[in-house]
């Protein structure tokens, strides 16, 4: 069964959006027909719309947001996959790393959904998308900010979801599994890279696009959910064309 996405004339914000999984996501959003709005603090692949935001910032994020909606007049999906993973054992970790951690990881969320959300219900349309780590639930040594704000995330979400669905915005989690980004590179060099890759295996970016798409579609009616990877998530996007 093959699978087509139309995106035409729809606005999806990606934050973290300039590499790895929102860059790929961006991409594929845009060769669909609609329009990828990246946040983010660097600049991303050539072709997509890219505006300048610390997450962590809140008059930031609703600056970015506003402008977004000056210009196109609508925001059809969010995906808020922004996020630092330092590593540092809990008895070391210092308190602006923990910090920083949670301010980009959860606050950042949390101020991009308060900006976009009211919009989406205000037009009872709308999907949200949030990103989690196996982590929240397994816990990591060295990662235990990074894990607590991705365990956080999955209530906050769940708990939006509920509050938003009589809206019909819809709120999903992802966890997408262990995936060869910049960020998971510097996070897991050595022994940590090769313990991935011999027990879940490590995926690609474009692994990813797939589920996101369908989740950001109207073809995915729920809301509240988690969707995890495991070994056979992978490879999703070889049937999206």
């Amino acid at each position: 069964m093959k699978v087509r996405f139309d995106a035409t004339g729809e606005v999806v914000v990606i934050t973290g959006g300039a590499r790895g999984i929102g860059a790929a996501l961006a991409t594929a959003v845009n060769a669909a027909g609609g329009t990828a709005v990246v946040f983010d603090v660097t600049a991303p692949v050539e072709g997509v719309e890219y505006v300048v935001v610390d997450v962590a910032d809140r008059s930031a994020v609703e600056a970015a947001v506003a402008g977004v909606l000056e210009r196109y007049g609508r925001i059809d999906g969010l995906v808020a996959g922004a996020a630092v993973q330092p590593r540092s054992t809990v008895l070391e970790m210092d308190a602006a790393e923990w910090t920083r951690t949670l301010q980009v990881n959860l606050d950042g969320v949390v101020w991009v959904c308060q900006a976009v959300v009211p919009h989406m219900v205000a037009r009872q349309s709308g999907s949200v998308v949030v990103f989690t780590s196996g982590m929240a639930s397994t816990g990591f040594a060295g990662a235990a900010a990074y894990a607590a704000s991705k365990a956080a995330l999955v209530a906050f979400a769940k708990t939006l979801a509920v509050e938003v669905a009589g809206d019909r915005v819809r709120v999903n989690v992802v966890a997408p599994g262990v995936i060869d980004t910049e960020q998971f590179r510097g996070a897991n060099a050595g022994a940590d890279r090769d313990h991935w890759q011999d027990t879940i295996g490590i995926g690609d970016p474009e692994d990813v696009v797939g589920p996101l798409l369908f989740l950001l579609s109207d073809a995915a009616a729920m809301t509240g959910s988690l969707l995890t990877r495991e070994r056979a998530f992978a490879k999703l996007t070889s049937f999206v064309e």
